[in-house]
């Protein structure tokens, strides 16, 4: 077998379901699997899929190449606050940087303002001598001694991993590098997370939350990647084990037991990587990906085909919505928003008498009240059904058939009955809800980057994402969608599309004036080094790499700074002026206005190392997939104020390329289902795309 005719499988760990594809590049087709996610430990889940699409794909676990791997497991931790007792050492004075933050406020006027806990408490956070100055100079020695101390007494005091960050140490690193060799030297049980080893860069409260979160959630990690490698090689798997990060590309297993932060958006990141992957497909320059599954909703802008980018990210809000209101961590990500709402989503009345639909998730277990689980409490897929979207007996292709009795009982019960309202008002309400907050974040999202969305087509993805898109696409004002085939599992399919990816910064604060090509040259000459031992070690082509360089930028004497990419050729040719003017656009944009009369000047320089993506053809296979014929008949679905009218189904899998038709019409497959209105168009393209034209944007699906 070849380096590119390969056997590849991508696994998703979501909040409701464990997504998979198996890509077969030597026979060019696809299978896809979707489990139910085994929480108290999702490599039950995990294994249990890949064995069955590893059988229904006619192959056998020993020719699977390569696995690439996502999950929630870092994210959901720092949310629960389910992680591990951390400690922290410091520089003398700088005990409470976790605390203190920012002195900017997310909510001025608020006196009672809620803050988010350090994940650190403060007994745990200690101090030791050292000093360095922002240009790197050793000002005061590491007292070492104090160094052991402190690791002892954490120690004593129960810690599962140890986080270090001191003062100025992304301009020089010696400090805390002695100082976690000590701490290993003396405690090789206990994990250390150096501030540089994550997030080598400016900014002392970010660097040390990110350590924090790192350290926080590294035990775990471990420990859950070391049961899932265990599982994978008695199942008799003997290939590579990969794993996305939040950045968009894949990496070696390695990231995952160093430096598990990475991986806080792997999930998402895949989605909006499947996402850009369908705007090139079908030649959208604008879009917004949009992956729904049964916890959250994702939203990411693609733009001519990449999906954009953030070099830091809040995990944990305590306010929806509100930028500081989390734990700032230098990680780099795709730029999304992420909500809770997804199918498992509950709804239920406020003290005010007022419907609200989540953030809190029924998720896999109890789950929705029709999988008849458990679960007692009304959520968006519970309405789903009612309304007509969903089949009872096609659900996840008649594997798991849906309750309808069961949800009228509970709508009644928790809803209907406390407001006054018919269960079908009860489900219409819950469905428009969810749509409206999603609606708002996305609004939200695309005004905060001076964007119209109006001038976007919407690319749905995920199991929930087809059902509730149209109706989205009416409330952002959007003409056109597409949904892909396969966008149920369209995360899982990310992981296979994602390139391998390197990512590091260095920062050191410079005049633009004098940022020559041999500054420039001195600071990234490392940095690609290191980003090609890296890639190669991973089994990339070192002729294959290619290098990305950007740099974080602002007018001297502002707190906050923006990404600018540099120029290709910018250390062989004076890169200054187009640097400017590319600063000056996008400061623009951003803020409607440039200053003329304030000095520019260079904070961090960044740099991302990538090799190809993976190319695939997109022949999807497996038992379930029926071509018979696409019609199927159809079922009255409600529509807002048009209510209940008769719509057509149709198999998705019998649709072929030139199909049109018109809503109103719900389109089944076995992981998700797509649902448009009257006013709708349908049409299949060659690569087996829904493309929907909305004729009426108004807005009124209530």
């Amino acid at each position: 077998m070849t380096a590119n005719l390969r056997v590849r499988i991508g696994v998703d760990v979501g909040g409701t379901f464990t997504d998979l594809v198996l890509v077969d590049d030597r026979r060019g087709v696809i299978y896809t699997g979707k489990q139910l996610t085994t929480h108290q430990d999702p490599s039950q889940a995990i294994c249990e899929g890949i064995a069955r699409i590893v059988r229904e794909s006619g192959l056998t676990i020993d020719q699977v190449d390569g696995i690439v791997h996502g999950t929630t497991l870092v994210t959901n931790t720092l949310i629960e606050r389910n992680g591990s007792r951390v400690g922290l050492v410091t520089t003398k004075g700088f005990r409470d940087v976790l605390e203190v933050g920012h002195e900017m406020r997310y909510d001025l006027y608020d006196l009672f303002m809620e803050k988010p806990e350090p994940l650190v408490p403060r007994p745990l956070r200690l101090t030791v001598t050292e000093r360095m100055s922002a240009k790197g100079e050793v000002l005061e020695p590491l007292d070492e001694e104090e160094v052991l101390a402190a690791a002892r007494q954490l120690v004593e005091a129960g810690v599962d991993a140890i986080a270090v960050s001191f003062l100025n140490a992304f301009a020089n690193p010696s400090h805390e590098t002695r100082a976690a060799e000590l701490i290993a030297g003396a405690y090789p049980d206990i994990p250390v997370t150096t501030s540089v080893g994550v997030a080598p860069e400016i900014r002392e409260y970010e660097r040390t939350c990110t350590a924090a979160a790192n350290a926080y959630v590294l035990p775990q990690m471990r420990r859950y990647i070391k049961v899932l490698r265990q599982k994978l090689q008695d199942l008799g798997f003997r290939g590579t084990l990969s794993v996305m990060l939040s950045n968009g590309g894949t990496a070696a297993l390695g990231v995952a037991e160093d430096a598990p932060i990475q991986m806080i958006e792997s999930g998402p990141a895949a989605g909006a990587i499947s996402g850009a992957h369908y705007a090139g497909l079908s030649d959208t320059d604008h879009a917004v990906a949009f992956d729904m599954g049964g916890t959250t909703a994702k939203m990411c802008l693609i733009e001519k085909g990449q999906p954009e980018h953030s070099q830091t990210f809040e995990a944990g809000r305590v306010r929806r919505f509100r930028q500081g209101s989390g734990i700032p961590l230098k990680v780099p990500v795709i730029d999304l928003i992420e909500i809770g709402a997804g199918g498992g989503s509950i709804a239920r009345l406020d003290r005010m008498g007022l419907l609200k639909v989540g953030p809190d998730s029924a998720s896999s277990e109890p789950g929705p009240v029709c999988y008849r689980k458990g679960g007692e409490n009304p959520t968006v897929t519970d309405a789903d059904l009612m309304l007509g979207y969903l089949s009872p007996e096609y659900f996840l292709g008649g594997e798991l058939e849906l309750d309808t009795g069961a949800v009228e009982a509970a709508l009644k019960r928790k809803l209907a009955d406390d407001a006054g309202l018919e269960t079908i008002e009860s489900a219409a309400g819950i469905h428009a809800v969810v749509n409206n907050n999603m609606a708002a974040a996305t609004r939200r999202y695309i005004a905060e980057k001076g964007r119209d969305p109006r001038k976007y087509t919407l690319i749905a993805t995920g199991g929930a994402g087809p059902v509730h898109a149209y109706g989205l696409a009416k409330e952002l004002k959007i003409s056109r969608l597409i949904i892909p085939f396969g966008a149920g599992v369209s995360s899982a399919l990310g992981f296979l599309l994602a390139a391998p990816a390197v990512n590091d910064v260095r920062s050191q604060i410079v005049l633009l004036d004098q940022a020559t090509p041999e500054v420039a040259a001195g600071l990234y000459g490392q940095m690609r080094e290191n980003a090609v031992a890296q890639l190669t070690a991973a089994g990339a082509n070192r002729h294959e790499v290619t290098m990305k360089s950007s740099v974080d930028i602002r007018y001297r004497g502002q707190g906050f700074d923006i990404e600018v990419e540099l120029p290709g050729d910018f250390l062989e040719a004076d890169f200054r002026a187009g640097l400017k003017a590319r600063f000056e656009e996008k400061y623009e944009l951003l803020f409607g206005r440039h200053i003329t009369d304030v000095p520019i000047e260079i904070v961090s320089w960044r740099l991302t190392a990538s090799c190809p993506r993976p190319e695939i053809k997109l022949q999807f296979e497996g038992r379930q997939i029926d071509r018979r014929e696409a019609r199927k008949g159809t079922r009255r679905v409600h529509f807002g104020q048009s209510g209940f009218v008769e719509a057509q189904v149709y198999n998705r899998y019998g649709l072929t390329a030139g199909t049109t038709f018109k809503g109103p019409a719900v389109i089944e497959e076995r992981e998700s289902t797509a649902v448009v209105g009257p006013d709708a168009t349908v049409s299949v393209d060659q690569h087996l795309n829904l493309i929907v034209d909305i004729q009426d944007t108004r807005g009124d699906l209530v």
